[in-house]
């Protein structure tokens, strides 16, 4: 029984760190119930602060990865349509697979922005920082991920 709980953890953790790419799939989260299986065998047994320091790792990087896109599209010069474009293009894109959440707050900042006023070229500039935001998530999310895999790795062999 360890030894199949030992194989789902890496599993979900390997699974977790393919999510921070795809975005069908929670990445983090998934690879911390991987490190969360591993702490049930006996083999490994993480501290407590070790799996709340994770923990909350996991879900400030969860929190960031919807709010990085928003800030970029500020930080590129959006207006407020311009956010609330890039925040409802995010989650218009969850219909719409991987490449709906790509670019979806990508088009809907550029949306937001040109519905304001501004020229295309401003709302383009605007889209753009929403996926240079986007772009941040996932490094922040494969980041964690590799953490994870590595503290799995050194405690398992």
């Amino acid at each position: 029984m360890e030894t199949l709980l030992i194989i789902l953890a890496f599993i979900l953790i390997i699974l977790g760190i393919l999510g921070s790419i795809l975005p069908i799939l929670p990445g983090v989260p998934i690879s911390y119930v991987g490190i969360l299986l591993l702490h049930f065998t006996e083999k490994v047994q993480f501290t407590t602060q070790f799996l709340i320091f994770w923990l909350v790792m996991v879900i400030l990087v969860q929190v960031l990865d919807y709010l990085v896109p928003i800030w970029g599209t500020k930080k590129f010069g959006g207006s407020k349509r311009g956010i609330w474009g890039c925040a409802i293009g995010m989650v218009v894109g969850l219909f719409f697979g991987p490449w709906g959440i790509i670019l979806g707050p990508f088009f809907g900042a550029i949306v937001g922005e040109l519905s304001s006023g501004k020229q295309t070229q401003s709302a383009i500039k605007a889209g753009f920082g929403s996926f240079i935001g986007f772009l941040l998530g996932v490094v922040s999310k494969l980041i964690v991920g590799g953490f994870l895999l590595y503290y799995a790795i050194v405690n398992v062999v």
